[in-house]
């Protein structure tokens, strides 16, 4: 779960106390307690800035002291009263290249003048061309705080991935030019670093697992299943591989990783399908076919999602019903099994497509709230897809025959209804991939992701 931390700082020039003509005082401390409850009560970690800025020193000390700190993610203006735009301005720029997200925050009402302090601040960051979210909205209205902590969140999620690391192991699977990356773009973009290794380094390594290492390994793994984990060689080489992708990954630094899987390693040694399922059960954002677009996609997810995510294929789409079934090759996490597809062990059983063989999940995905998702480019532009979804689970007594329906049906399925125009996702989607999430809130913070980095947005 990404930890959201922000710093929240009140503004205005008449502090301290003052009083207005009736004898109020102008900063309403009630309204200040309020904003910083809400915050706090949505998940946010806040630092308190003591002094209520209102003088440039004031703001220069403040903003000098939140540049420095590394793992604040955004801050959080709040308006307390009028201010004096100049006197903030310039500090504010300064945090600004930072890259770290920037709130205005003005609760409405009409004593203490706080709209018009939040207004001169918007207005003077929008003459500088600094990008920044206003809100104009009570503590008490949970959409509005939403807001806030969304655009928050979004910001950490980019601070996170900033001088990280995304390890790929071989090249590109099953000519998928879809998922390609290029590596000065996502630097510059995403301030992320694409490292290779060539699959020769995973095989030796998996070949040096020891039978202690491969007991542990079982004995974690069978925690997530409904039913004891086979034993034979091929059942062996597929723990293997998944010890071996853990050790890689931790000693290259990876942040998170795509692997080629076939050509190659299916057929050379096995199916990838049960350790990159336990990689993102571990928390490990990952993706198979060198598919770099799905791995970040699933990163974002990962992250910032309630639950692991789930990425495969966009296996069919009932225009009519919004009924889509995402149906990948073998890998998803197996917490992510529901009542009426339990996780079990299957075969990835298609030696077309991996003649070594290897073990697959099997599962039905839970019920819950969440989207689909897929980051991709459209000539050479970054462009994310987003769609909301509900994860439904058909009736125990129609549950095999809907799997039946696709021809492989011990591969793991999700059964989604989409929230859109299914004709203006069909036209916009990007790839045969897409990236199940689970968590309502990942709509709006996949669109301020995408705001904070300079991506379109396709949210239908």
């Amino acid at each position: 779960m990404l930890k959201t931390k922000v710093a929240f700082v009140v503004y205005g020039v008449h502090k301290d106390g003052l009083l207005d003509p009736m004898g109020a005082p102008f900063i309403d401390a009630k309204v200040v307690a309020g904003a910083r409850e809400a915050l706090v009560a949505a998940g946010l970690e806040l630092i308190e800035h003591p002094v209520v800025l209102a003088t440039k020193q004031e703001a220069r000390d403040c903003f000098a002291a939140l540049k420095k700190m590394d793992d604040l993610d955004a801050v959080v203006l709040f308006s307390g009263t009028w201010v004096w735009a100049a006197h903030l301005i310039a500090a504010v720029r300064d945090f600004a290249t930072t890259g770290k997200g920037i709130v205005v925050w003005t609760v409405p009402g009409s004593q203490g003048w706080r709209p018009v302090g939040g207004l001169v601040m918007q207005g003077a960051l929008k003459e500088i061309g600094l990008a920044h979210r206003f809100v104009y909205g009570s503590h008490q209205d949970a959409a509005e705080v939403a807001r806030v902590v969304s655009y928050c969140r979004a910001s950490a999620m980019k601070n996170r991935l900033n001088m990280s690391t995304l390890g790929a192991f071989g090249g590109r699977g099953m000519g998928q030019t879809c998922g390609v990356a290029d590596p000065s773009q996502w630097m510059k973009v995403f301030g992320i670093d694409i490292d290779s290794r060539d699959v020769t380094q995973l095989l030796k390594t998996a070949e040096a697992v020891t039978p202690a290492e491969i007991s542990a390994a079982r004995a974690h793994i069978q925690s997530y299943f409904s039913e004891p984990m086979p034993q034979n060689e091929t059942a062996d080489r597929s723990v293997r591989l998944y010890v071996a992708l853990k050790k890689l990954v931790q000693q290259e630094g990876f942040d998170f990783y795509t692997i080629q899987s076939f050509p190659g390693m299916g057929d050379d040694y096995g199916a990838t399908s049960l350790a990159q399922s336990m990689m993102l059960q571990d928390g490990i954002a990952t993706s198979t076919l060198s598919d770099f677009n799905t791995a970040l996609t699933t990163r974002l997810l990962l992250d910032m999602g309630d639950e692991r995510p789930y990425y495969g294929d966009l296996q069919h789409i009932n225009k009519a019903t919004r009924e889509i079934k995402i149906i990948g090759d073998g890998a998803c996490p197996p917490s992510l099994a529901g009542t009426v597809g339990p996780a079990r062990f299957a075969e990835h059983g298609i030696p077309t497509e991996g003649a070594a063989g290897g073990l697959a999940v099997q599962l039905v995905c839970k019920p819950g709230e969440g989207v689909l998702a897929r980051l991709g480019r459209r000539d050479g532009h970054f462009e994310m897809v987003i769609a909301r979804c509900t994860v439904f689970e058909p009736p125990a007594d129609q549950i095999e025959a809907r799997k039946l329906e696709c021809g492989i049906p011990f591969w793991p399925h999700a059964f989604v209804t989409v929230h859109c125009d299914v004709d203006a996702l069909l036209q916009a989607w990007n790839n045969e991939y897409a990236v199940l999430g689970y968590g309502s809130h990942l709509y709006d913070e996949l669109k301020d992701f995408c705001e904070l980095t300079g991506i379109r947005a396709l949210a239908l």
